[in-house]
């Protein structure tokens, strides 16, 4: 620290009148830790004095040169004269809608900082993150989770084409349910893994929740009813073609069991029973020469109608699926019985309630079926 009197007269001098002219509180307070400093005060008795912190004293004892006022100020007080242009602007906008590997980027989105330095690079006008982000905001741009696309490998043509069939088939099934029945299908699997999701806690503090990973996981297998939104499941070990043909055999059955309880006849359901379209993906065995066989053979009213490739944003299923997930996430289950005897009164008791106007963003788009 410096010794008392270590400031020459001139430099006294200069302090005092600055002390006395100066509008910036900030600076006439950090002026007065200098004039005290060389009268002999220690720092601690200077920060009791003035009543600030000794962080704050010794921090202006060390970079306060008495020679050059502009030390005194701080880099708010400096100021950022820099400003946007109507150009930079048009940059920036067309920047933020630009893959970043486009421009030879490694990494995969945007933030305002990596923005910030490319713009500064393109236009040579450096501005601060923050003032990007204020740029945007007033565009109305917002930072969101962005979603995955499969656009990019969609066939355009059998989209619309399937769409226009499907259009079909549920127009028919909503008219004439006992004529067609529409049925959505797919597989999934449910685990006991711990899925963290966020919490409300006091600012400034993180909930803490379990990271216990416990082995287990349950597949399922089955259909949803287009007209009535009725589900059927089961459960699986393991999802392959034969696994397929038995759930299908047994789904089979219990659509003809609602035809007998209509007051039907059993052997007149291959003639007069309703035609069941079902909706499912091009899973490989899904698609089994011998299994196809089989079902046409052993199951005449059944029709395998298959998805374009990437598409499943035509399979309503889906959304059955993504609720059932967002229902079990935060609960802990002790063993497979347990979140099996759950999954079982979600999926075919009708426990699960589903909001069926709902968009799901889902592997890449909505559910857009309905």
């Amino acid at each position: 620290m410096p010794a008392k009197n270590y400031l020459q007269k001139e430099q006294k001098e200069k302090l005092q009148i600055a002390l006395k002219e100066e509008e910036n509180a900030d600076i006439r307070e950090r002026i007065l830790i200098l004039l005290l400093l060389n009268d002999g005060r220690i720092q601690a008795n200077i920060a009791e004095f003035i009543g600030c912190s000794l962080k704050k004293v010794s921090y202006w004892c060390v970079h306060g040169d008495p020679e050059n006022l502009e030390s005194l100020k701080d880099r708010r007080m400096q100021g950022n004269n820099r400003k946007a242009t109507d150009k930079y602007i048009d940059i920036l906008l067309e920047t933020i809608d630009k893959d970043p590997k486009e421009l030879g980027y490694e990494f995969g989105r945007w933030t305002t900082k990596r923005l910030a330095v490319y713009l500064e690079e393109i236009t040579g006008l450096g501005l601060s993150s923050s003032q990007v982000r204020r740029i945007l905001e007033k565009k109305k741009y917002v930072y969101l989770w962005a979603k995955y696309s499969l656009e990019d490998k969609w066939d355009v043509e059998k989209r619309q084409a399937f769409k226009n069939k499907l259009s079909e088939y549920l127009k028919i099934a909503r008219e004439n349910p006992e004529r067609l029945q529409v049925w959505f299908w797919d597989e999934s699997g449910f685990s006991l893994s711990v899925i963290r999701r966020k919490n409300w806690t006091k600012k400034g503090k993180r909930k803490s929740v379990s990271g216990r990973r416990r082995k287990g996981r349950i597949n399922v297998m089955g259909g949803l009813r287009y007209s009535d939104k009725k589900r059927f499941v089961e459960f699986l070990n393991k999802g392959n073609s034969r696994n397929f043909y038995e759930v299908l055999k047994i789904f089979y059955k219990e659509v003809i069991n609602e035809w007998i309880e209509a007051g039907n006849q059993e052997q007149d359901f291959a003639l007069r029973g309703a035609k069941i379209v079902i909706i499912l993906d091009n899973a490989s065995f899904h698609k089994k020469s011998d299994i196809l066989k089989k079902i046409e053979e052993g199951m005449p009213n059944i029709h395998l109608e298959f998805l374009p490739e990437y598409s499943p944003d035509y399979n309503l299923i889906e959304l059955v699926w993504h609720s059932a997930k967002e229902y079990v996430a935060n609960r802990l289950f002790t063993s497979i019985e347990e979140l099996e005897y759950l999954l079982h009164r979600l999926l075919n008791e009708g426990e699960l309630i589903i909001k069926w106007e709902r968009k799901l963003k889902n592997k890449g788009d909505s559910i857009n079926v309905i």
